[in-house]
């Protein structure tokens, strides 16, 4: 079944310039970029004789008008279209009288046939080719040139500033795109509870360079009054949309599951049956941190993820990797998940973070470990958000890497 097609709507919204004429010459149809062109509006144009309404230059030799007239004749004649590549043709000033502008065009006219198969329209493409005519380029095609030959130049300039121009629109497209999925990105990880830790904790998010900035890394940060909180980061296969939609949903499950369980294993077993459910989650990865305050302890339960790290005063490091578990939804079947406690020491300070930070193609995890645990004992002395700045610079991820990043860097 053939489309319902506005073909006035199609030519309106081309950047090409489209003329259409009937078999007299006269001008039934000319679209925007015509008009612009050609400094007409379409009062002036349309129901017209072409060559009244857009006259030769009475100071040029008069080819002009013969070779186009010429052309439009030929397409009425055999039914084929026709072609004239770097052909002047000037066109009259607006507000001079009498004056001529210096215009050298590419044009094609094709026929549209009438049931009967005679030529029923001339459609005329029409681009304005005077700048390449002026440029260095042209100065180049000396007389060793034929006149095909630089016809052929004169169309690849056309082609080239039509490439330039759609590039332009897919960079303008792309930026929108991009500022479209930072803000989706930004309220996904919307984190209220957040807020009334700005002293102690800070947290880094860079999507993988490679994507549109909508990835599948998460954190999440969780007030348990009166003296606990949690903190979580996760990390879903994948970019793109689709693996930002499952981030969203496994980490509003997990925070809503930390509240209702303040156990780290607990809240994953949730999580982890509540990931067999969804599309896309299986193999995801998160680790669950519950702060105690007031007994000075940390408890944590980790399914597949890279394991946090305790950052002493003097430098030394301790990874907590004594409760690690396949990653969600792995399992066929329900198993408990283990969680380990550690206690800590006021000024110590708690590193989550997601493998983009550590992993490197073709290199041992264990040496990953290694590099973030010196980037944070050269930092040992910095609050949190300078630390999370300066491992992140460090580590040569700065302005972002291969894969996502998420991280958090709490002081206790």
């Amino acid at each position: 079944m053939a489309a319902d097609i506005d073909f006035t709507a199609f030519f309106d919204a081309t950047p090409s310039p489209y003329l259409v004429l009937d078999t007299d010459l006269v001008i039934r149809y000319a679209n925007h970029a015509y008009l612009e062109a050609t400094n007409r509006s379409r009062p002036h144009l349309v129901g017209k004789y072409f060559f009244d309404a857009l006259p030769a230059n009475p100071g040029t030799d008069g080819d002009a008008e013969r070779n186009l007239e010429e052309s439009l004749r030929r397409v009425l004649a055999t039914g084929a279209p026709d072609i004239l590549v770097l052909q002047r043709y000037d066109i009259s000033a607006p507000g001079r009288p009498g004056g001529f502008e210096e215009r050298w065009w590419s044009n094609t006219h094709t026929p549209i046939p009438a049931a009967d198969g005679r030529v029923a329209w001339i459609v005329q493409r029409s681009e304005d080719v005077t700048a390449f005519v002026h440029s260095s380029r042209v100065r180049r095609l000396t007389e060793e040139f034929s006149e095909r030959e630089k016809g052929m130049a004169a169309e690849l300039y056309v082609r080239a500033r039509e490439l330039h121009r759609l590039n332009e629109e897919l960079r303008e497209a792309h930026e929108r795109e991009r500022q479209v999925a930072v803000a989706l990105q930004e309220a996904m990880l919307q984190d209220h509870d957040l807020t009334r830790h700005n002293d102690n904790i800070a947290v880094r998010y860079l999507p993988a360079t490679r994507s549109l900035n909508v990835c599948g890394d998460w954190y999440d940060v969780v007030d348990l009054p009166p003296d606990r909180y949690a903190a979580a980061v996760g990390d879903v296969v994948g970019h793109g949309l689709e693996a930002a939609a499952v981030m969203g949903m496994l980490r509003s499950a997990l925070s809503a599951a930390i509240r209702a369980i303040p156990s780290p294993a607990q809240a994953l077993e949730v999580l982890g049956l509540y990931a067999r459910s969804v599309d896309g989650a299986m193999a995801a990865t998160a680790v669950k941190v519950l702060v105690d305050t007031r007994s000075r302890l940390i408890v944590y339960s980790n399914a597949g993820h890279v394991p946090p790290v305790l950052l002493h005063p003097d430098g030394t490091c301790e990874l907590l990797d004594q409760a690690t578990d396949p990653p969600l939804g792995a399992r066929p079947y329900h198993v408990p998940r283990p969680q380990a406690g550690l206690s800590y020491m006021p000024g110590d300070t708690l590193v989550l973070y997601t493998d983009g930070l550590v992993e490197r193609r073709g290199e041992d995890i264990d040496t990953g470990l290694d590099r973030l645990a010196t980037a944070l004992a050269h930092s040992v002395d910095l609050a949190p958000g300078l630390l999370a700045d300066a491992v992140l610079t460090h580590l040569g991820v700065a302005g972002g890497a291969p894969d996502d990043i998420a991280l958090v860097v709490i002081r206790l």
